[in-house]
């Protein structure tokens, strides 16, 4: 959308609070946005001199808008996160986290079970959580089961069933885990009494709990019933020392949720510690991809609203590292200079670098399966003076058979390793006859369209094999692109062996028997053996084709029939009348017959 034709339509954009939605002309929802007022925040897409790329590219590709009205900043706030979580537009940042979170739920029922649970279903259960490990789940409630009885069974505790005695006591009953409600041992009451001290006890409130058994213990001893108070005394004790282990900053800290952010270049990684009542409940880091240039405050601002939606956090107050827009106002945003809140902030610091650098030797094992290529990758990148270290290598071959079945063909290498999946072959649409600079620049233009619609990251190292003609060919693409620069080009001259670079006049010549030149041979000997391959089968499957689609009579879909069955035109050749007509009719089996008979 220009900004005349924007013109057209500002004065229907209200001047209100509220969301606005991007729309390109495949009517694809791209971005979705905030604003205090609309037509302002709009019109600043269109008016003002834009200075990043990316955002010359949204305008670019916007090609309807949409706009909802909400009361408040802070509806405008929440629809935005919301919206962005549903769709995912491309131009949006996109918190990266497929996990699906597991659940404690207390089943809708009488004397409700409390399970692990992925699936949250409207039945009319409560559902805790949710939590970030599900061996943190099973732990609580290995750690619930040893400090609150409540029933693991599944029957069917109606009073009716209870009544008419269906059911006996298990085995849990006689470990003292279980008061047996099956047989009526214990009432409702009692039982629910159990699963608010189980609410407590999952939100890190542990007092309650404590002060419950105290009382417990208390009345068993003056009944003179030893046995039972040491039972629960063993309970308390085991309670203690679990929120000994727990609690960080203090017991009088209360609830809040802590965020700290670490940002390089479009990635940024988040991580979130939920405290309740001074004990850290729950932690999570999160990868966070920015398509516009966000700034750290956006940014973190935008991760604190989605997590704090995703794991169902009341607290009254959130720590961060600097000021963020939060609109909120019943919400207290800190920035701890000093104290508990600060120790804590300086924690949440410390566990998302801690994910960086997890992830990076993660990246170093992967790099590590031969540590030979790390160490030819470091190579290649001081003899090309390459910016970066290519982690990622594209390259680029065209084949044809006397200016037919014209294909290029493209292999991907990463981390040193092929990358078979990414491999991709190209059937050439646009040149006639043989072109192999149009065949290259097709190729080339079609491979990182693709990769720049899907905001797909661009290797560091494009390789083409041929000459400066094809090397111009692919430069002029990722200029039409307007992408050059993304990625660094060179050709491979294929006798010499001779790399260039765009509007260099000397080639460099790597030593013959250089780490380098044997990787980038490689590479090169790749491409050909997979354009080559996939060159043979279509020269194949056409030559094969066209010799049985030139009989008059017999068309494309008959002649793959006849090659499905027979497998070649020298099996159809040899068949007797009677086996065609099997296949294909007494007519044109007689067509094909008569020709390959003279």
């Amino acid at each position: 959308m220009t900004s005349a034709e924007f013109q057209n339509i500002a004065i229907s954009i209200p001047q209100q609070p509220g969301i606005y939605k991007y729309y390109n002309t495949r009517n694809e929802l791209i971005y979705v946005g905030k604003a205090k007022n609309i037509r302002k925040r709009v019109a600043s897409y269109f008016i003002k001199t834009i200075t990043t790329y990316k955002t010359h590219e949204l305008v670019q590709r916007i090609s309807r808008i949409e706009f909802t009205i909400v009361n408040s900043e802070q509806d405008a706030f929440l629809l935005e996160n919301s919206l962005i979580k549903q769709f995912q537009p491309v131009f949006n940042i996109n918190l990266k986290d497929d996990k699906s979170y597991p659940y404690i739920v207390i089943k809708n029922e009488p004397f409700p079970r409390v399970f692990l649970t992925r699936k949250k279903i409207e039945d009319g259960s409560e559902y805790l959580g949710p939590y970030t490990s599900v061996k943190k789940v099973r732990e609580l409630l290995n750690f619930i089961r040893q400090t609150i009885q409540l029933r693991t069974c599944s029957l069917n505790l109606t009073q009716h069933n209870i009544e008419k005695k269906k059911f006996k006591v298990c085995l849990e009953y006689h470990l003292g885990n279980c008061k047996g409600p099956c047989e009526g041992l214990q009432k409702e009451e009692d039982y629910n009494n159990n699963l608010l001290l189980l609410k407590n006890l999952l939100r890190g409130n542990l007092s309650p709990v404590i002060r419950h058994y105290k009382d417990e213990m208390k009345n068993y001893a003056g009944n003179l019933n030893f046995e039972k108070a040491e039972l629960v005394r063993k309970k308390i004790e085991y309670l203690e020392n679990y929120q000994a282990k727990s609690v960080i900053a203090s017991v009088k800290a209360g609830d809040m949720d802590v965020f700290s952010i670490v940002k390089d270049k479009d990635i940024a990684f988040v991580n979130y510690l939920m405290v309740r009542n001074g004990t850290i409940v729950q932690t999570q880091t999160n990868k966070v991809e920015s398509h516009l240039d966000e700034s750290q405050e956006e940014i973190l601002g935008f991760s604190v609203a989605r997590l704090r939606t995703t794991f169902n956090s009341d607290a009254p107050e959130i720590i961060v590292p600097f000021p963020i827009e939060y609109p909120q106002t019943d919400i207290a945003l800190t920035v701890p200079k000093g104290g508990d809140k600060k120790k804590l902030l300086e924690l949440s610091e410390k566990n998302v670098n801690y994910f960086i650098e997890e992830l990076k030797n993660k990246d170093r094992l992967k790099l590590g399966k031969n540590v030979d290529q790390i160490k030819i990758l470091e190579q290649i990148q001081a003899d090309l003076q390459l910016p970066e270290l290519p982690l990622h290598i594209e390259c680029f071959d065209n084949s044809n058979f006397q200016g037919s079945y014209p294909v290029s063909a493209m292999v991907c290498f990463k981390n040193g390793e092929p990358s078979k999946k990414d491999y991709r072959h190209f059937n050439v649409k646009t040149v006639e006859g043989i072109n192999d600079f149009a065949t290259m620049k097709e190729a080339v233009y079609r491979r990182y369209r693709r990769l720049k619609e899907e905001s797909q990251p661009f290797p560091q190292l494009i390789i083409i094999d041929g000459g400066k003609g094809q090397l111009g060919a692919a430069i002029e693409a990722l200029d039409e692109l307007k992408v050059t620069g993304q990625a660094t080009v060179m050709g491979l001259a294929k006798n010499e062996e001779e790399l260039f670079f765009p509007g260099d006049k000397e080639s460099v010549k790597l030593p013959y028997n250089s780490g380098s030149l044997k990787f980038i041979r490689q590479i090169r000997n790749e491409v050909h053996r997979f354009g080559i391959t996939f060159h043979r089968n279509k020269r194949s499957k056409g030559t094969f084709k066209n010799e049985l689609e030139d009989i008059a009579g017999i068309g494309k879909n008959t002649a793959d029939q006849l090659l499905k069955e027979f497998r070649s035109v020298k099996n159809i050749r040899e068949k007797s009348l009677a086996e065609l007509e099997s296949l294909v009719g007494k007519a044109r089996a007689k067509i094909i017959f008569d020709y390959f008979k003279g």
